[in-house]
C-alpha cells in the first residue's frame, strides 16, 4: 500500500513537468522560429518477487513471474524540429529557410550560436544582426547607399545601390545543419549552441547537401499547434487527477487497516 503512494506521487510528478511543457509551447505559439518540445517518460525500477522463468516444480517454469513497478519518471524533453508555416511579412529583410538549417551568429563571448528565425536587422554599421543585436556569421554589411536588398534562394545577398541599375552582390547567407538537431542546447532568444549529442555544425550554401533554401520576405512561424497541445492538457491533467486519486484511495486502504485495531 505505501508502494502505491510513492508510485502515484512519481506520476504527479511527471504529469507536471509534461504541463509545464505544454504550457512553454502554448506561450511561444507566436514565435517565429519556436520549435516545441515533446516530454518524454519511462517507467521506474520495478520490485521482483518472482522472476519470470524461475522453477515452480521439477519440469515447470514460471511464464510470467510477479513483478509490480514504482512509478514513472521524466526520461528526457526533446525538441521537435518540424518546419513550421510560412508568414508573408514582404520585409525584404525578413528571411525563412524552407527546410533543414540554422543561421549562424556570432555571440559577444566569441562562441556561435544557431537560430531558425530570420527576423533579420541592421546595426549602425549597416551589418545584419538578429533581434538581439547578434551578428550574423558570416557578417554581411549592407551598404549605406543601398536603396534595395535582394535575397536569392541560395543565400546570396544582392544590393542596388542609389544611381545604379545592375545589382551588387555583398555576401552570402551560409546554412549550419547537425547530425542530431535535437542534441542542441536551448539558449533563449531563438538560440541554440552545439553539444557532444547533436556533432559538430555542417556549414554549407542553401539549397545543397540536403540544406533548405531561403524565402525572402517571409518569415517561419512557429511549429506549435494549438489545437495539439490542448488535448495534451486536458490529458496530461487528467492523468495528474487519476494519479491524485490513486494516493487517496491508497491513504483510506491504509485508514480502514488502522481502523482493525
Amino acid at each position: 500500500m505505501i508502494r502505491a503512494l510513492w508510485s502515484a506521487a512519481t506520476g504527479m510528478e511527471t504529469q507536471q513537468m509534461n504541463i509545464d511543457v505544454i504550457a512553454n509551447n502554448l506561450a511561444n505559439v507566436n514565435t517565429a522560429g519556436f520549435k516545441k518540445s515533446r516530454a518524454d517518460f519511462q517507467d521506474l525500477l520495478y520490485q521482483v518477487s518472482k522472476s519470470p522463468g524461475s522453477a515452480t516444480s521439477a519440469d515447470t517454469i514460471m511464464p510470467t513471474g510477479i513483478q509490480v513497478g514504482l512509478g514513472a519518471r521524466t526520461a528526457a524533453v526533446q525538441k521537435v524540429f518540424s518546419v513550421g508555416d510560412l508568414m508573408q511579412t514582404e520585409n525584404e529583410l525578413d528571411v525563412a529557410i524552407e527546410g533543414r538549417g540554422f543561421f549562424q551568429v556570432e555571440m559577444p563571448d566569441g562562441a556561435t550560436a544557431y537560430t531558425r528565425s530570420g527576423a533579420l536587422k541592421k546595426d549602425g554599421d549597416g551589418r545584419l544582426t538578429t533581434s538581439e543585436g547578434y551578428l550574423l556569421d558570416p557578417q554581411i554589411v549592407i551598404p549605406e547607399n543601398a536603396t534595395s536588398i535582394s535575397i536569392g534562394q541560395d543565400g546570396t545577398v544582392d544590393v542596388y545601390l542609389d544611381g545604379d541599375y545592375e545589382a551588387v552582390q555583398v555576401g552570402l547567407l551560409e546554412l549550419a545543419t547537425f547530425s542530431n538537431e535535437s542534441g542542441l542546447r536551448s539558449l533563449g532568444r531563438n538560440l541554440f549552441a552545439e553539444t557532444p549529442s547533436s556533432g559538430t555544425a555542417i556549414v554549407g550554401v542553401p539549397g545543397e547537401n540536403g540544406l533548405g533554401t531561403l524565402a525572402q520576405g517571409y518569415l517561419e512561424g512557429s511549429n506549435v499547434s494549438v489545437m495539439e497541445e490542448m488535448v495534451n492538457m486536458i490529458a496530461g491533467q487528467r492523468a495528474y487527477e487519476v494519479n491524485s486519486k490513486a494516493i487517496k484511495t491508497a491513504d483510506e486502504m491504509l485508514q480502514m487497516t488502522n481502523n482493525l485495531i
